[in-house]
């Protein structure tokens, strides 16, 4: 079967950097599964790849939404599949890089084919939102299905209207549902993991400079270009870590050192948790450094050697 390389671990784990190394040693193309960088104009923030890295190697599944428009797992299942055919039917080694587990649980072992959206239901639930906050809304599906809201976070509106939706829907919980029903895995691929762990401080040093970058780079200015777009407050990457704090602050008295400290803490904690998911992910090869380190890349490199032909 083709060969599917994956890279998964935390932000700032220097995954993008492993992916631009590999794709140019092994024929690659890479498909991005970061649920903010689908999306145009949200760059900074983002961490996407630059113009440049984007001329030297074929990305994909970046830039492909309005900032407004609705995207779900299963659009980008859809999507991802598609194109990672191309990139076999062209002789290339497909290379999966980003930091949102469950897209990449979607591409790889398929999703819960659930009931059709309802818009009686969905629109009753937003009016609800609305009215008493996304806080009240995860502690209606705490009681109706705590082993949902136990996966799903608090500010995850739309995730948390679905699972209320199912239920609503169906009179069973989405847990359940997702218990007893098959998933379509990916088919015809030989997908490889490769895991990214650098010891925890410097983990934490990269996240914190990072974030300082993103400041230097003018995260500020883009979310004011993108406010005076015409990008309303309430779009889906705005809710990412780093716009919502700088939507927050912009034209509050909060220092702007206290903003980043705020953003660095988060960020921490975010990649604490993409650790506890990935780290349930079977399979994978892990490396315990940075995947820009050249220690790292020769190990890896030396590692993808063993199945890269094709």
């Amino acid at each position: 079967m083709h060969p599917v390389l994956t890279i998964v671990g935390p932000t700032a784990s220097g995954k993008s950097e492993l992916a631009l190394f590999l794709a140019e040693r092994f024929s690659g193309e890479i498909v991005n599964y970061d649920s903010i960088q689908i999306f145009r104009y949200f760059d900074i923030g983002a961490a996407k790849p630059t113009p440049e890295e984007r001329r030297r190697i074929l990305h994909h599944m970046i830039d492909i939404r309005e900032p407004t428009a609705v995207f779900t797992a299963g659009d980008y299942q859809r999507e991802a599949r598609r194109i990672l055919g191309n990139i076999r039917d062209r002789g290339k080694m497909p290379i999966l890089v980003g930091g949102t587990g469950l897209y990449l649980r979607a591409l790889t072992e398929g999703l819960f084919n659930g009931p059709e959206r309802s818009t009686h239901w969905r629109n009753r639930l937003e009016m609800l939102a609305e009215r008493k906050g996304r806080e009240y809304l995860h502690r209606v599906l705490r009681k109706v299905d705590p082993v949902a809201a136990s996966r799903i976070e608090v500010r995850d509106k739309p995730k948390v209207i679905r699972a209320l939706e199912v239920r609503l829907q169906t009179g069973k919980a989405l847990s359940k549902h997702l218990e007893e029903l098959p998933r379509q895995p990916l088919t015809g691929f030989d997908v490889h993991f490769i895991g990214l762990n650098p010891p925890r401080e410097e983990l934490y040093r990269r996240i914190d400079d990072r974030v300082r970058q993103m400041f230097s780079a003018g995260l500020v200015q883009e979310v004011r270009d993108l406010l005076g777009k015409g990008i309303p407050p309430s779009a889906k990457p705005f809710e990412a870590i780093g716009y919502r704090h700088v939507i927050a602050d912009i034209d509050s008295c909060i220092p702007k050192e206290e903003t980043i400290r705020i953003i660095q803490r988060d960020t921490r904690r975010y990649a604490k948790r993409q650790m506890t998911w990935f780290r349930k992910q079977p399979d994978v090869t892990w490396f315990d450094g940075p995947g820009d380190s050249d220690e790292i890349k020769n190990m890896v490199h030396q590692f993808v050697k063993l199945f890269a032909t094709f």
